[in-house]
């Protein structure tokens, strides 16, 4: 296989499953023995992680679809670079670094689309990129009946690493909770849509039936203020634990006992894969590409979003019952080991990238890659 060169481009300041994804495929790709360097502003916490990582990063401010600055300044990265592949991620990148590489007349440019929401620019799918990445079928199927073009969509699902086997799980230990207690976990951004009011309503009465039931809430984001104002509200703060952003997301998967994720909407979700592949048995709702992950009564339960009534039934019916607890848990990280790797995922996206370049024969000789 020849060595690619890859340029990531992302305009987004946060943190959550997109960033994580790329993050995690840059990795993967340059594990393989290819080249990868990001442009991203100089603020992006993506940008932040990816130098700690080893990365090149460069920086453009792409702070709307019309920065011709950044525009101009992704050209020259690229023509310098003499990149074979760029690959998009956001709105504002997809417009400003994607014009670039158009005029750059790089060989093949790709968009990821992370997000199960209405899209705002055809331009952005249809003319600039060669190629668009979705992240479930459910948000190929979406794009396609938003007139994109169905030939030029493909999906290549998120991938994990697997989790390494710890003895020991520190979480119980940092919340002074004993073997005996039972921990539902949620690993989320806390914004809008996430469900964790949804989870808060549905354990409130469970808590005070079953003292030993514990939730763990992972994640920051705009709405951490307003969750814990409402955990500490209801004098919950020693029952239902907000424990912020996390790096050790395996060790605090480990000290639980479920996963639940009440989101409203998904484009598929990397937190269910995670909890997933560390043997838990989850909780979604049948929303966007939830249900391409878990499927209902065989390695989780779903339920409808923003029904508390049945979210609360699925949390019993987990807590209640240890052996179902256990076997739904094999069959969700006996599914990760099958599908859901970030090996697969690593060699879908250079599959993709090889093709898109043989593909574009015009540009072929432009291929600067080693044997």
């Amino acid at each position: 296989m020849k060595a690619l060169s890859v340029l990531h481009s992302e305009s987004s300041r946060g943190w959550g499953g997109q960033e994580v994804r790329t993050l995690k495929e840059m990795i993967a790709l340059r594990a393989l023995g290819h080249n990868v360097e990001l442009v991203c502003p100089e603020d992006a916490r993506l940008g932040i992680r990816s130098r700690a990582e080893g990365f090149a990063v460069h920086h453009a401010r792409m702070r709307t679809g019309g920065d011709l600055r950044s525009m101009l300044t992704i050209r020259t990265l690229l023509e310098r670079g003499r990149f074979n592949v760029l690959n998009t991620h956001s709105g504002h990148d997809s417009l400003v670094a994607g014009m670039a590489g158009r005029l750059a007349r790089t060989p093949f440019i790709v968009r990821t689309r992370h997000l199960a929401l209405p899209i705002t620019s055809l331009a952005t799918y249809n003319w600039i990129p060669h190629r668009v990445v979705a992240v479930s079928h459910h948000v190929r199927r979406y794009l396609i009946s938003a007139g994109v073009q169905e030939s030029r969509v493909e999906t290549i699902y998120d991938g994990i690493v697997k989790p390494e086997a710890l003895t020991h799980s520190t979480l119980r230990d940092e919340l002074g909770l004993n073997a005996g207690a039972i921990v539902a976990g949620m690993v989320a951004i806390v914004r809008e849509k996430k469900g964790h009011e949804d989870l808060i309503a549905a354990v409130r009465p469970m808590l005070a039936e079953r003292p030993d039931l514990h939730v763990v809430m992972a994640g920051d984001g705009v709405w951490f203020g307003k969750i814990r104002a409402i955990v500490d509200g209801m004098g919950l703060a020693h029952r239902i634990h907000l424990l912020g952003f996390r790096t050790d997301i395996t060790n605090v998967l480990r000290g639980c006992d479920l996963f639940v994720l009440p989101t409203h909407q998904e484009a598929l979700g990397q937190s269910f894969i995670e909890a997933m592949a560390a043997g838990l048995p989850v909780i979604g709702t049948r929303v966007d590409g939830v249900p391409e992950l878990i499927d209902d009564g065989v390695n989780g339960l779903l339920v409808p979003a923003h029904d508390i009534e049945a979210l609360r039934a699925a949390l019993a019916r987990l807590i209640d019952d240890a052996p179902l607890r256990a076997r739904l848990g094999l069959a969700a990280r006996l599914k990760t080991d099958s599908r859901f790797t970030v090996d697969a995922m690593a060699n879908e996206t250079v599959d993709c990238y090889m093709r898109g370049i043989v593909g574009r024969r015009p540009y072929y000789g432009q291929w600067r890659a080693t044997a």
